[in-house]
């Protein structure tokens, strides 16, 4: 099927839908793989309704599935002014200091939390803001007794998306983590990942197809608004990521056997594109992303994606279409309105193959 928007430049707007009250998914499905999976094929644009516990039947000996091992920390400081006054401080990523003492974070009211305002979190936890960037971000120093990780784990909360409409639960410590998480550092989940289980991961092995991850620290990228109507005049935020060795090289063992390299998440394949050498092999180690995918963008890395529904107008979604086209995404994203798929963080998936 001719996909008639893929390759033209794209608006803002061209990614505008509505999305029927109740359809947000507050609350993850009772057990993960139960969630259901829209698969659609990029060629044809065909649409089947299974659930994500099928997708090994989707998969080929000899594929690569890609995840992110990220995890999402408690960042998310609730607190008060000296005034008394409620505060918050979202810490971003540290800036290199001795214990992480120093971060990037942002902060709320903005406008009341300027250099040398202090925010008390905890009678062993304060938080204190050293500068402005010219981004409206902040440089704080987190003041506690304590070890840094052990007091955010003690105070911090996660920090849920906003449109859940509700704060973090006990459940959300295990249920907004992939069962694979070890790399602390994010600011969100890598949700595509939420629905495996490993009992499904140990059956997707038993298949004879490979695994490996990578790491990418989700900021403040994936939820920020695309606010310019011309999508190349968004600046995206910068993020860390690390491919191993050993990740490189089962990407090209795939390559190498014809298989197809399938990207758990938007984050493996910004991550994955931002590597690639060619389309047969990625760069191992460390480094900083900001590439923004959005139509029209040739893949080099990805062969198959497993994401998530996402917003209106998000960069998320823009990739997503530019990898499938838009007006097939635009039909996928009717197809799972209408059959009532629950969307965002905690709801459904979708599995985009050739």
């Amino acid at each position: 099927m001719e996909n008639t928007l893929a390759r033209r430049p794209c608006t803002t707007s061209d990614f505008e839908y509505e999305l029927p009250p109740g359809r947000i998914a507050r609350y993850p499905a009772e057990r993960r793989a139960d969630s259901r999976l829209l698969v659609l094929s990029r060629s044809t644009g065909a649409i089947r309704h299974r659930r994500f516990r099928d997708l090994p039947d989707l998969l080929d000996p000899g594929d690569l599935l890609v995840v992110n091992d990220t995890r999402v920390f408690p960042a998310r400081l609730l607190g008060r002014k000296p005034t008394g006054a409620a505060a918050e401080v979202l810490l971003l990523r540290p800036v290199r200091s001795p214990g992480e003492r120093v971060w990037e974070a942002l902060v709320r009211p903005g406008r009341k939390l300027g250099p040398g305002r202090t925010v008390v979190v905890a009678p062993e936890l304060s938080v204190h803001v050293v500068d402005v960037c010219p981004d409206g971000r902040r440089i704080v120093r987190v003041e506690s007794p304590l070890g840094v990780r052990e007091a955010l784990a003690r105070f911090g909360r996660l920090p849920l998306p906003p449109y859940l409409q509700r704060r973090d639960e006990p459940m959300d410590r295990e249920r907004y983590q992939t069962v694979y998480a070890r790399r602390e550092g994010s600011v969100a989940a890598p949700t595509a990942g939420l629905h495996f289980t490993p009992e499904l991961l140990a059956e997707v092995d038993g298949r004879g197809v490979a695994r490996t991850a990578l790491t990418l620290h989700v900021g403040t990228a994936t939820f920020r608004p695309v606010e310019a109507e011309d999508p190349a005049a968004h600046a995206m935020d910068s993020e860390h990521y690390r491919v191993s060795g050993d990740a490189a090289a089962a990407y090209g063992r795939c390559r190498e056997g014809g298989g197809r390299v399938w990207a758990v998440g938007t984050t493996v394949v910004r991550t994955l594109e931002s590597v690639a050498v060619g389309r047969n092999r990625i760069r191992a180690g460390p480094g900083i992303t900001d590439l923004f995918i959005h139509p029209p963008h040739d893949f080099r890395a990805v062969d198959c994606l497993v994401t998530n529904f996402h917003l209106p107008r998000s960069t998320l979604l823009m990739l997503v279409a530019a990898f499938a086209g838009l007006d097939t995404v635009r039909r996928a994203y009717a197809a799972a309105i209408d059959a009532r798929y629950r969307f965002y963080s905690y709801g459904d998936a979708m599995a985009v193959i050739p």
